[in-house]
């Protein structure tokens, strides 16, 4: 159908493309463009096909993915790609070079370059083809069908945020449901949580990189990404951004000027050591909303241990991680702010805490960054 979200799939192995290809050709909404087996061949085939989305592979002959970036870079062309590697020696760094050249984001391949139980990350794999592709086309004033218009099509898992998305993709947006009762009245900030998944890493970039250097409000995120990849991750945010970031560690001191990123795979919490201090604490407990690490983990923490002296926030990703307990934030007193619409690749997280009334205002991406230092330093 025109308005399914088109997908150039670029792998070296015949064998992934297949698998690449039969996995989205079985989700509703999407629909394989053309396959390639490198670089060279994706950028002779997309004027052709003009993709909503490229999947691309990093290790490939003749010109591999990093190469191909910096080609699509200097084209001009705006298509996002999705990375979907395995991982090598140098595998999280090389995946951050690839973002930062433009890629918008990542998937771990399962067990090697080639990975024939590539089935397991196809929920991962479809819902960030979905957000990515689905944004893609919106910004190009084309039309993106609700799912329910491809009844033929295979259901996706029925609690996955795949799932959820479709869910979402169905309803009309509705507006906020009545607030939950505060506890207490908002006070002087002392701590800012934020929970992102799909499309974070690009967000992430535009928010850290506008703080103010003089914020004296430690920072705490949860981003949904693999292990492995977060230290590099956390680096990469610390080279364009003025406070320190660094991948949180157990027992991490949590202070003014710094700016704590969630490890892969484990939870984040923030535990008080007095009045005045306190610190990280990382758990392997199980996941919460579908995550690990989970922004609903953290906002309750973060609620529990500052109570109206918090900030909350919610940004792009897929399902609803972090919708419920923001409401927690809010009912202690704490100040809550949700990414809106118009700028969050995946309207999901953000949309669900909103209609459940607990986002205290909505904020485009480019505003993000001024809206939560201007909270963050008003004085109550």
């Amino acid at each position: 159908m025109a308005d399914e979200i088109s997908v150039l799939v670029v792998d070296d192995s015949a064998l992934m493309r297949n698998l690449i290809g039969h996995m989205v050709e079985d989700t509703p909404g999407l629909v394989v463009a053309e396959k390639a087996m490198n670089g060279r061949f994706a950028l002779q085939k997309i004027p052709r096909v003009n993709p909503d989305v490229i999947c691309l592979d990093l290790e490939m002959p003749e010109m591999n993915g990093i190469e191909f970036l910096k080609e699509r870079k200097k084209q001009g062309i705006e298509i996002p790609v999705v990375i979907l590697s395995s991982i090598a020696s140098r595998g999280a760094e090389i995946t951050m070079e690839a973002l930062s050249l433009g890629a918008s984001d990542f998937i771990q391949k399962p067990s090697g370059s080639v990975s024939e139980d590539i089935h397991v990350v196809k929920d991962t794999l479809v819902s960030k083809l979905l957000g990515y592709g689905g944004a893609y086309r919106k910004s190009q004033g084309k039309k993106v069908l609700a799912p329910s218009e491809y009844e033929s099509k295979a259901p996706t898992t029925k609690n996955s945020d795949v799932a959820t998305y479709f869910k979402l993709a169905t309803q009309a947006p509705t507006g906020p449901a009545q607030p939950p009762v505060r506890s207490r009245y908002p006070a002087k900030t002392e701590i800012i949580a934020i929970g992102i998944s799909t499309g974070g890493p690009d967000a992430l970039r535009v928010v850290f990189s506008n703080i103010d250097a003089d914020l004296k409000v430690p920072i705490v995120v949860v981003q949904h990404m693999p292990a492995g990849f977060t230290n590099e991750f956390a680096k990469s945010l610390d080279r364009i951004c003025p406070l320190d970031v660094k991948e949180a560690e157990d027992g991490d001191e949590i202070r003014a000027g710094r700016i704590l990123i969630a490890q892969g795979n484990k939870h984040l919490e923030v535990e008080k050591k007095g009045v005045l201090s306190a610190v990280a604490r990382l758990s392997d407990s199980p996941q919460v909303s579908g995550h690990r690490p989970s922004a609903d983990v953290l906002f309750a923490s973060v609620a529990m241990a500052y109570t109206n002296h918090a900030l909350g926030v919610i940004m792009t990703g897929m399902g609803r991680d972090g919708a419920q307990h923001l409401g927690t934030i809010y009912r202690e007193g704490g100040m809550t702010l949700g990414q809106d619409e118009g700028s969050a690749v995946v309207y999901g997280m953000p949309r669900v805490a909103y209609e459940l009334g607990h986002v205290m205002e909505q904020v485009s991406l480019n505003n993000m960054a001024r809206r939560i230092c201007d909270v963050a330093k008003q004085q109550r």
